[in-house]
């Protein structure tokens, strides 16, 4: 996956609907919740073993969300100067440490 490219396309689209305003770290953040909420919702009333096997409309609709949360948290990123790539291998690289055996 290549986050800047994909950063380039959501700033198109952001640029061609005058979202930029909109586009703040405190409603990014929102958003994601939100999106993230979303997420959760498909599996809120499920067993743990329904939520293992889902049907294909019900991946397809977890792929949407999870596309959502990641959409944001790229714009996040953006909009405060943050690297993804950077801070999720900083971040795995810590719990590698942390969870070390």
């Amino acid at each position: 996956m290549n986050l800047q490219e994909l950063t380039a396309r959501l700033h198109r689209i952001r640029d061609d609907n005058d979202w930029r305003g909109f586009h703040s770290p405190k409603n990014l953040a929102m958003a994601a919740s939100v999106e993230m909420a979303e997420l959760v919702e498909i599996f809120q009333w499920l067993t743990e073993a329904q939520s293992r096997q889902l049907s294909p409309e019900q991946l397809e609709h977890v792929g949407q969300e999870v596309g959502d949360v990641v959409l944001y948290l790229l714009l996040l990123c953006s909009e405060l100067g943050l690297d993804m790539d950077a801070v999720v291998r900083a971040k795995l690289a810590h719990s590698e440490r942390r969870f070390a055996r």
